[in-house]
């Protein structure tokens, strides 16, 4: 009986929007695999999530809106998904499935947060937002890195997106006897943008610059894993009972160009105003395919129905028939009546019959939202859409029919004052719910089952501006920043904290610079080297990263809970080590390298581990 259940393939793409797909009229990028998936799918035409990376990660894995759960931005604290949110993969794992991540998690690296934490038993991610974030292993650069696999860092050979879909297809075959759940949520083709030339090559002459030409690259080689991996589960005998899910997680980072005003003056958005990170619908309407043979979704159709991320959960809940928990309200709703509907012959089911007349749906018309906050608390209105079939209200003041004028060109707020206040209405209903835990911290939790030992980063600072050195090359460059980790002891007992300037796999003083000069363009790197030679690895050997600036630390300082430490560092020290005696509850962490031209900086990485429990420090 089990068996029957549906397996679950999701695949997430990073910054690829809803026009860099040949299915959806790009006239460059050749996509024939996803447009294939396109054209065996249910499809959600006026799907909408976050527009930006980590709080569509959030809505669609929690089915509440991201703003409600912790996550509005991707640095700064304020992408780690709230400890008391239940994951689609916690559902999964409940109703006895198989349950594995591949790629991008961008919702914390540090207990509770983890991948490990929220319900995902197989583990291969790399750290924070992108390869080469601060969170990341050291050095990694896309091809034959190191990734977290739930205990360690371990190295894996080859190209990341490769290596996802890889080790997707090993969890799928260690798991063909029963139903699993395999997300595969890529990096690609988030920056920074580097692939294969052989993949990006053939888009040189037909685009205006290098980086269009490599982000059409790493796109085409998700394509061509996408058709890998349905290949080999029709040779499993899978993909019949397979519910293959591809969709993307905002709207084009790197294959359009936009003018102050977001409208696009160079390629292919599908019509629509905005990229990555706008309000207008080009930065958060994306594709949605679903294929399910086994359930009667493998022929092209449409829902044009607005519809988001937080839907999707309580959809494959249903389609999946999991368990639903006690308590547990979604933002969303279930698709289901709509994907039914679609396959049924209708394309736009309303409250009367579909197009073909085959089937009455009950779907009362709603508003969504979304928005772009990316700030240390939100702000009303800011960067805000509210969305329903006809009408989108941008920040509150431009109102659009998305109907008549898909590219938002024409304001008919004054036009429409009705329509105006309704969804002005339907915004402070949405707002009233997510703001309700704004003021309340999402800590780290340091020591106890999971915490013993932790590595801490400048990613995940707090501070009212969000500065922090996010990524290995502000690193490098000596970002001058600092802020506060929320923590939360676990245990009363012995903390050893080690400040350091660079992570312990570099092996450097906390005042040494690091030999290198700056990153060479991958753009013009070419695959060379002795026959039988592995090409991934004469890419990898090609790569220099940028060194790393000298800074003049005199001394190490460290805060929290109310005490304090330091001490002198002398140029040999890669660390500066602080032992103290803490007690279980709340408190906040704060480090200072201090310079000697009377400047300083956070640590930009502090290794924590329990050295004694409360027993023996009594």
């Amino acid at each position: 009986m089990e068996r029957d259940r549906p397996n679950v393939v999701f695949v997430l793409t990073d910054d690829q929007g809803y026009g860099d797909l040949s299915c959806h009229g790009n006239p460059v990028l050749r996509t024939p695999n996803l447009d294939a998936l396109h054209a065996g799918s249910v499809r959600l035409t006026d799907y909408h999530v976050g527009p930006t990376c980590a709080p569509t990660r959030a809505g669609l894995l929690t089915g509440h809106y991201a703003n409600s759960t912790g996550v509005w931005h991707t640095i700064g604290g304020r992408s780690l998904l709230r400890a008391g949110e239940v994951s689609m993969a916690d559902f999964f794992r409940a109703g006895g499935y198989a349950t594995g991540i591949f790629g991008k998690w961008h919702l914390g690296d540090n207990a509770p947060y983890r991948p490990q934490d929220r319900g995902f038993e197989t583990v291969v991610v790399h750290g924070g937002g992108g390869v080469g974030q601060t969170p990341d292993y050291w050095g990694n650069c896309y091809f034959d890195d190191s990734y977290w696999d739930g205990e360690q860092f371990s190295q894996y050979d080859g190209y990341c997106t490769d290596v996802w879909f890889g080790e997707a297809l090993k969890f799928i075959e260690r798991n063909r006897s029963r139903p699993f759940f395999c997300y595969i949520p890529t990096n690609a083709p988030h920056s920074p943008h580097l692939v294969d030339p052989r993949y990006s090559d053939p888009y040189l002459p037909q685009t205006p610059h290098a980086e269009r030409a490599k982000y059409f690259g790493m796109v085409a080689n998700i394509d061509e894993n996408v058709g890998g991996l349905r290949r080999r589960l029709a040779e499993l005998g899978l993909a019949q009972n397979t519910i293959f899910i591809f969709m993307t997680d905002n709207g084009s980072a790197g294959g359009v160009d936009v003018d102050e005003d977001q409208n696009v003056v160079s390629g292919h958005n599908a019509g629509m105003r905005g990229k990555k990170g706008s309000e207008y619908d080009g930065g958060h309407r994306v594709p949605f395919f679903l294929h399910w043979p086994g359930g009667g979704f493998d022929r092209g159709c449409d829902v044009e129905r607005v519809t988001a991320n937080v839907d999707i959960l309580p959809t494959l809940i249903e389609l999946c028939g999991l368990e639903e928990r006690d308590g547990c309200e979604f933002d969303g709703r279930s698709l289901v009546p709509l994907l039914m509907a679609a396959k049924s012959g209708g394309s736009n089911p309303s409250n009367s019959e579909t197009a073909d007349g085959d089937l009455q749906v009950d779907w009362p018309e709603r508003a969504l939202v979304t928005d772009s906050q990316r700030l240390a608390r939100p702000v009303k209105w800011r960067k805000s859409a509210v969305m329903t079939d006809r009408w989108r209200l941008v920040n509150g003041r431009e109102l659009f029919d998305i109907k008549s004028d898909p590219g938002q060109g024409l304001d008919l707020a004054a036009a429409h004052p009705g329509v105006v206040s309704v969804l002005r209405a339907a915004y402070e209903e949405w707002w009233a719910k997510v703001s309700r835990q704004f003021d309340e911290e999402i800590p780290i939790a340091i020591g106890g089952p999971g915490a013993s030992t932790l590595r801490l980063n400048t990613h995940d600072w707090r501070n009212e501006d969000c500065d922090c050195a996010w990524n290995q090359g502000l690193v490098r460059q000596g970002h001058r920043c600092n802020g506060h980790w929320e923590v939360d002891i676990v245990e009363t007992g012995v903390y050893r904290f080690e400040l350091r300037r660079w992570p312990v796999e570099e092996d450097a003083g906390i005042t040494s610079g690091l030999a290198g000069g700056a990153p060479v363009d991958f753009g013009q790197l070419r695959i060379g080297g002795d026959a039988g030679e592995s090409k991934t690895t004469t890419i990898r050997e090609r790569i220099r990263w940028g060194g790393g600036v000298a800074l003049p630390v005199s001394r190490a300082r460290l805060a929290i809970a109310g005490q304090e430490a330091a001490a002198t560092v002398l140029p040999q020290d890669d660390g500066a080590a602080f032992s103290l005696r803490l007690s279980a509850g709340a408190a906040h962490l704060q480090t200072w390298f201090e310079l000697e031209d009377g400047g300083s900086l956070g640590a930009y990485y502090v290794y924590v581990e329990q050295t004694g429990t409360e027993a023996e420090v009594d």
